[in-house]
């Protein structure tokens, strides 16, 4: 099969041996999950990235299997067929989506675990809130979205809900986790910061156990950005999280350094930011300066993954530093 290159460097590069070996599976593994679903006219995305995604036509549905969504014609419904590299993040994923239940994001219609894909329901239009060109409108949109979400799960303590719908925490990336992966930017520059800032990594690394103080912990989308909002028939929400076990707080920072390479030159888009806090304080009834350190820690864990994974890490750290300057 016919697989963009882009595509294939991304898994090499992100996966490793493990990501050859699953580029050379796929082909079985669709033909697995065609079989499993009875899918027919599968049509992959144009921008593949870290998993292969196709739409398609699942036939002969019942409304059972359809899980309260109506099959788009005769006995066939529109569908998401989405696979990854099996791993922790796509396990999490799964359980997450299960646990949203549609509220506030895509519907996940079924799934195999063990193979690592999964069947979604097909938002349509599909238009992404990165194609609005108003970024007042989009961050409005983007907190009702948000909101939709955390209300899905009760007030308090995440530990009780996900008891309660035995999903097992296990399942959830951990925020910690992804944190501590800033304790190996020294090491790995031989004591140094290399080609990040001393002073921007010691001003994250001095608010960090601050924000993690937060006790409102919840299930986040953890990946919450302007091409993982889609509008559909029941309104905009939200695909692909990443399940992540955390302070709220974090869920702005993927949204604040989007859409990717927006960029144009840094006092537009520090003025562009700044808007957005304003907004996103009104909204959200949060602190500015909680807002902007969440979105500066964001920015340089994005920007140390991307180091690692030989991908456009000047970006990130470019926003970093500017949103480090707002006040």
């Amino acid at each position: 099969m016919n697989l963009p290159p882009d595509f294939i460097k991304t898994i090499q590069n992100v996966f490793g041996e493990e990501g050859r070996e699953w580029l050379t599976q796929l082909p079985d593994l669709i033909a697995h999950a065609s079989e499993q679903w009875g899918l027919t006219e599968m049509q992959s995305v144009p921008n593949l990235s870290y998993n292969f995604v196709a739409f398609a036509k699942r036939e002969n549905v019942t409304l059972s299997e359809a899980k309260g969504l109506a099959p788009s014609s005769g006995t066939s419904q529109d569908v998401v067929l989405k696979i990854g590299v099996p791993n922790n993040e796509l396990k999490s994923e799964m359980a997450a989506l299960g646990l949203f239940n549609g509220n506030g994001a895509c519907q996940i219609l079924d799934c195999d675990e063990e193979r690592g894909f999964f069947l979604l329901e097909r938002l349509k239009p599909g238009t992404m809130l990165a194609e609005l060109e108003d970024d007042d409108e989009r961050t409005h949109i983007a907190a009702d979205v948000m909101q939709r979400l955390w209300r899905n799960l009760e007030s308090g303590s995440l530990l009780p809900n996900i008891q309660r719908q035995t999903v097992e925490l296990h399942k959830f990336v951990r925020l910690s986790d992804w944190f501590d992966g800033l304790k190996n930017i020294r090491p790995h520059f031989g004591g140094g910061t290399g080609p990040f800032p001393k002073k921007l990594l010691e001003m994250v690394e001095s608010f960090l156990p601050e924000l993690f103080v937060d006790k409102n912990v919840k299930l986040i989308h953890g990946d919450f950005h302007h091409f993982n909002i889609l509008l559909s028939e029941r309104g905009w929400l939200a695909i692909d999280p990443k399940g992540v076990i955390g302070p709220v707080g974090y869920e702005v920072g993927p949204l604040m350094i989007n859409p990717w390479n927006s960029i144009l030159d840094g006092s537009n888009f520090q003025i562009r930011e700044e808007r957005r806090v304003s907004i996103l304080t009104e909204r959200l009834g949060w602190e500015r300066e909680y807002i902007i350190n969440w979105a500066t820690a964001h920015a340089v864990l994005s920007a140390w993954w991307d180091f690692q994974d030989g991908m456009n890490w000047e970006y990130s750290l470019n926003c970093a530093q500017i949103l480090s300057e707002i006040k």
